[in-house]
This record gives C-alpha cells, structure tokens and sequence, in this order.
C-alpha cells in the first residue's frame, strides 16, 4: 500500500520541498548514491534466469525496446519544440526520452493483468541498451547549441546504472536466501530513496517552478500518452495479444526518470532536471490509473506468457 501511494508522497514531498527546500539542499549530494541504490534494489530481484528469458522470447523483447527508443526520444524532442521550450526544459525532455523503462513499469504491469515476465526481460535489456543508447541519442537530439558531455554521461550510467545493477544480480545469486529475507524491504526504501531525489531537484528549482510548471507539466502528460499509446498500439501492429500490448505501454510510456533527472542536474542545469522530477510523478499517477482499469478487464493469456 505505501509504494502503491507513490504518487501521492511524490506530491506532498514536491510540496515540502518548495516549502522548506533548506533540508533536501543539503542532501543533494547523495543524490548520485541513492539512484545507484535504486538500480542496486532492481539488481537484486533478478536472476540469470531473467536474462536467459530474453533469449527464448526475442521477438516481444526486441519490439518493447525497439519501441521505447523509437518512440519516447523522438516524441520528447517533437513536444518540446511544438511548445517552444527553452533550450534548458528541452534538454531536460530529452533527457527523460532517452533513458530505460522505469523501475516501476513492472509493479503496474502486474497490477493491469500484463505480462509481468516479459515486462523483466524488456526492463533488463532495456537498461542494458540504455548504457549506450542514452548517451547517444541524447547527443543526437539536444539543440546544437547545447554541449553534450557524451562521455561523462556513458561513464555516469555505468556508475550509477550497469554497475549497481550487475552488483545486485551477483548479490542475488550468491546470497539468495539472504536476499528473500530482506526483499520485503527493498521497495519501500527504494521508494524513499526516489522521493528523497525528487524533493532535491524540486527543491533546487523551487523559484522557477511557478513559470516553468505548467509548460513541462503539460510537455510531461503529452510525452507519457504517447509512450502509452505507441507502445500498446505499436503491439497491436504487430499483432501481439492484449496481455503483450499492455506490457509494451506501459514499459514503453515509463521511463527512469530518476536517471534523467539527476543527469541534467549534473551535466546540464538545475532547470534540466525538472522534466524528469515532474515525469517521476506523472507517469505513476497515469500508469496507476491505467492499471486500475486494465485490471477490470481480464485477458486470457497464452501459456509462455505466464512462464
């Protein structure tokens, strides 16, 4: 129940931090190790078995990721110029289209009746294409005018993401039984951890809020409908069944705005991070939303879909 309410302790923790911004200023700095953290609390709820589950059912793996990276850089860039965002907003947009799947996509795809094995395999290779991708497609479509630090990007997401995340895999397979002891646990410190990081970025643009909000909160419910739509009908497209296309909407339509948010804080301005701030609340307001109704709908599902 406490993680489900994600959103609403996203609100009221953005609240605080305009409010009282000092306290989160201060913790700033660990920004960097509590999204390593979060990666590391994902880490651990996989197995090598996950990564084998990419190999046996390519085809809806490829289309999730495919689409995510087709779909959410190009369609950040797109609104962000429809709504003539300044370069710094713009960065930030596309920044939070260029990273992984979201760590929660799993959590409401086993809420809408999805297919939650499937959601893993495309969460995984998403992050690991995303170690590339990111920097690159970033690069790719931020204003000319915008230095990119490819480079340190590439070396802040294997810090913060691929090494955290591989860490938690080999934790897992060598102290399993200790992991299941402690698993419990986990998404509720993650959840902290992520509210702690969104109170930080709001709190360091706490004056800008008032006249940049409404257009990147407006940019940020434009970018998620679309992930959600091109994900479910891209699935539609290629004829998958309704438990696979609600699947690829919601990876396609959340993203790892946390990643995002701390990158533009650090490689681009504190206004950089306010898209992937507002993202993070967003897209767990929508996605919850999606699942309730999704979840009253039953689907039947094909036999590997419930492996």
């Amino acid at each position: 129940m406490l993680t489900r309410l994600l959103p609403v302790w996203a609100i009221l923790i953005s609240a605080c931090a305009i409010v009282f911004p000092a306290p989160f200023l201060a913790l700033t700095p660990a920004v960097t190790l509590l999204l390593a953290f979060i990666m590391f609390t994902m880490g651990v709820t996989l197995t090598p078995g996950d990564f084998a589950r990419i190999m046996r059912r390519p085809l809806p793996v490829l289309a999730g990721v495919v689409l995510h990276y087709l779909v959410m850089p190009f369609a950040a860039w797109a609104i962000a110029r429809a709504l003539a965002m300044p370069p710094a907003l713009a960065t930030g947009m596309i920044l939070v289209g260029c990273v992984s799947s979201g760590t929660a996509s799993n959590v409401m795809i086993y809420l809408s009746r999805g297919d939650v094995a499937l959601s893993i395999s495309i969460s995984t290779l998403s992050t690991l294409v995303g170690i590339i991708a990111t920097p690159v497609l970033t690069h790719l479509y931020v204003s000319a005018g915008v230095a990119v630090d490819s480079q340190g990007l590439f070396r802040s997401i294997i810090t913060m993401v691929a090494l955290p995340v591989f860490g938690g895999v080999l934790v897992n397979t060598f102290f399993h039984r200790t992991i299941q002891k402690i698993e419990p646990a986990l998404p509720p410190v993650a959840m902290i951890s992520i509210l702690t990081i969104i109170g930080c970025i709001v709190a360091g643009v706490g004056p800008a809020i008032s006249s940049a909000g409404p257009v990147v909160l407006l940019g940020v419910i434009l970018h998620n409908a679309t992930g959600l739509l091109g994900g479910y009908w891209g699935g539609r497209l290629m004829g998958f069944d309704e438990s696979v296309c609600r699947t690829l909407a919601l990876e396609v339509g959340m993203q790892n705005s946390g990643l995002a948010a701390t990158l533009g804080r650090i490689y681009f301005s504190p206004l950089a991070a306010l898209p992937g701030a507002i993202f993070s609340i967003w897209h767990n307001i929508s996605g919850s939303a999606l699942s309730a109704i999704w979840a009253a709908k039953p689907v039947e599902q094909k036999p590997e879909a419930q492996r």
